[in-house]
């Protein structure tokens, strides 16, 4: 069986990219988006490496405690 939730890094350029939470279940993904590099920064939501990766864990983490409550 498939893991209920994982996280798949994105980066197609250096130092910016994606963390992408994907779901066993078929529900759309969740993207964190972030870029390293704070002068390149064109959008406001955009976050660090380090804050994307934290979100997408928390998020993967709540998901999963969900899905062992339930099975």
């Amino acid at each position: 069986m498939p893991a209920p939730v994982r996280i798949r890094k994105h980066e197609a350029v250096p130092q910016t990219g994606s963390y992408e939470v994907c779901f066993a279940d078929g529900r759309p993904s969740v993207y964190f988006y972030w870029d390293d590099v704070a002068g390149r920064r064109l959008a406001p939501n955009l976050l660090t490496g380090a804050e994307a990766l934290e979100r997408a864990r928390a998020l993967a983490r709540a998901e999963l405690a969900r899905y062992q409550k339930v099975k």
